[in-house]
Order: C-alpha cells, then structure tokens, then sequence
C-alpha cells in the first residue's frame, strides 16, 4: 500500500488526513470509508468511531494500533466493498476517494505529520569513503563496526512540493539521496531477526545539509547541528512493509536536478541492513511508533561527492522505485 497525507480544499475536508493512492490514480480517505460504514449502520457518533478505527493524523494512528498494515488493509477491504455496489460518499455529499486525473484540489503532504524521533545513518560506503577522501582522512575503523547515527531536529520537516529554506548563515547547501524506515512498533533490545516486524514503511527522504556549516560543526568532533536541523524533506508517499514480502528492499535511486541526472544508486548496496541498524538503535533504549530512520546518503547521492552544488531556484527530483518522486524547489536565501 502506498500511505500518504493530505488536504482537500472543500468545506467538508480541510485537515491534514490519511490516504491510501491506488494503482488506477485513486486518493482513498480511509477515515471516511469508516464513517460511511457506521453511518450506514445506522450510528449518530459515526465520526467518533471512524476516529477511533483510522485518525487524520498518521502519527497518533501508528502510536495507538497494535498492527497498523492490517487496520490499513480493513479500512480499504470496506473501500472495495463500496466501489463493487456503486456508493463513494457519505449522506453528506462528502466523497471517500477521488480520481486525481480530474481533482485539482488534492495538496500533499509530508505523509508523517509528526516524528517521534529522527536518526540518520551513514551505511553507504562509496558515499562514506568520497567524504573522508576529501578531508584526507581514511574511513575510521570504527564505522566498519557500529552502524553511527546522529539525532536531529523533527520540526523542520516539509513534504512534496514545498520549498526548500536556504537558511541566511549557510552559503553552500546540499541536497541528500536517502531511504528512510518509518517504524510502526514499540521495541527495546530488539534481534536482527525480529527487527523488520517493526517497520511500518519506507520512504524518501532528502537530508538537506548546509555543508559549510556542517564542515565547521565536524571540525570540533560535535555535530551535525545547525548544518542539518533547519530543513528534511520526505515523501511523497510511505510504502508498507509488506509490499517486500518480509525482505529488506533494495531500490533503485535517482536525483535530478532540473531534469538532469545527477546521482543513481540502490538503497541495498549499505555496508549495514535495516536489521542491524534497528538492533543497534535499540540496545537498552526504546524504538517507539512514529521514529523515522534514514539510511544515509546512497552512492552519489549528494553534491558533495560530485563537486556540483545547487542554487536557489534549481527544483531537486529524487526518485526510488515503488515509491515515487519527490520534487521540491530551492528557496532563496534568507536575510538575517
């Protein structure tokens, strides 16, 4: 299944909300596949137990369901039920889908609307040994053993189509190709065998980097702070495990930058799976329903490796294959 979050300029639908996109271009609002159902049957409260069963916010939905992929699968079985005896809306007028090849209305976004905690790998050895290459340095031994992470800020997340903020203290920003896990289980001391039960899904994610300031921050062995926290983009959509069968995915990805191809690579070629990075994140510390997980850029993945850098203006297109495209353009440089 393809999750995301959206808003529908119309006065029934003005919140942020789950939807499910289908392989024929249909948005199906799993909330309202709910009401329709208990309005049918004939309950007065039929909002509050859609709320209780599917709620507008991803976020709160993962934290309270013990198997959010089969709440999911339930709320589009009903879904179906109604495409097959001809109904699409509650008494209303309010529609439980729309034909996004003729609604223009539809805004997405960021399909987690809240993050419980970021962490941010770094498992891509080709992407790793052209970072230390540039600093002269060797690849320290010690990221041949841990799977290191940083833990960054969770407010400065945007979604599709939103401009990038080029904050005014950086004067070289970059763009970040990456995979992102979403966790859909609580789990502390976690096996690797057991580790991908706690996926919910994955998706896009561009760790934007100020990578002047960034250089400075490392410089003094703390960090990355104020060269990642101002802006992370993901999306467009969320993936569910179970599209892989059990198995760690491994995509083909792509950023463009004004159409141009910049950077290719497969988010399986990591030195680390998502199963030791999971193991490792939790060793006497709780994962938690609504963590966000990145992989760490993949080979070629940034500018940095390239020597190219964007501007404000360029539009940055990454892709991965199941999920999508994720298009946002650079914003001009903020005054101080």
């Amino acid at each position: 299944m393809k999750i995301c979050q959206f808003s529908y300029d119309n006065p029934f639908i003005k919140q942020r909300r789950i939807g499910l996109l289908t392989d024929d271009n249909q948005l199906v609002d799993l909330n309202l596949c709910w009401q329709l159902d208990y309005q049918r049957e004939g309950y007065a409260n039929y909002v509050q137990r859609a709320q209780y069963k599917i709620p507008q916010s991803l976020h709160q939905f993962l934290q309270t369901q013990d198997q959010p992929i089969e709440a999911l699968e339930e709320a589009y079985a009903l879904y179906l039920f109604f495409q097959k005896v001809g109904i699409n809306e509650l008494k209303d007028g309010t529609p439980i889908s729309f034909d996004l090849s003729q609604e223009e209305s539809i805004r997405f976004h960021a399909p987690l609307d809240k993050i419980s905690t970021y962490r941010d790998f770094y498992i891509h050895e080709k992407h790793v040994k052209k970072g230390f290459e540039k600093r002269n340095e060797p690849v320290p031994e010690a990221w041949y053993e841990i799977p290191a992470y940083y833990k960054g800020a969770t407010e400065g997340f945007i979604g599709p189509e939103e401009e990038i903020l080029w904050p005014h203290y950086s004067n070289k920003l970059d763009y970040e190709l990456e995979l992102a896990a979403v966790i859909g289980r609580d789990g502390i001391n976690i096996h690797p065998e057991d580790a991908l039960d706690h996926v919910f899904g994955y998706t896009l994610l561009n760790d934007v980097s100020a990578r002047d300031i960034q250089k400075k921050e490392m410089s003094v062995r703390l960090g990355p702070a104020k060269g990642k926290d101002f802006c992370s983009v993901i999306g467009p959509v969320i993936i569910t495990a179970d599209e892989f069968e059990g198995n760690e995915p491994n995509l083909l990805m792509e950023a463009r930058i004004n159409g141009e191809l910049w950077s290719q690579g497969h988010s399986g070629d990591g030195h680390y799976t998502w199963a030791q990075m999971i193991a490792h994140t939790s060793m006497d510390e709780f994962l938690v329903a609504g963590d966000l997980l990145g992989s760490g850029t993949v080979g070629t993945g940034c500018g940095l490796e390239l020597d190219r850098w964007i501007q404000p203006g360029d539009t940055i297109e990454l892709y991965a294959e199941h999920i999508g495209k994720l298009v946002n353009k650079v914003g001009k440089k903020q005054n101080s």
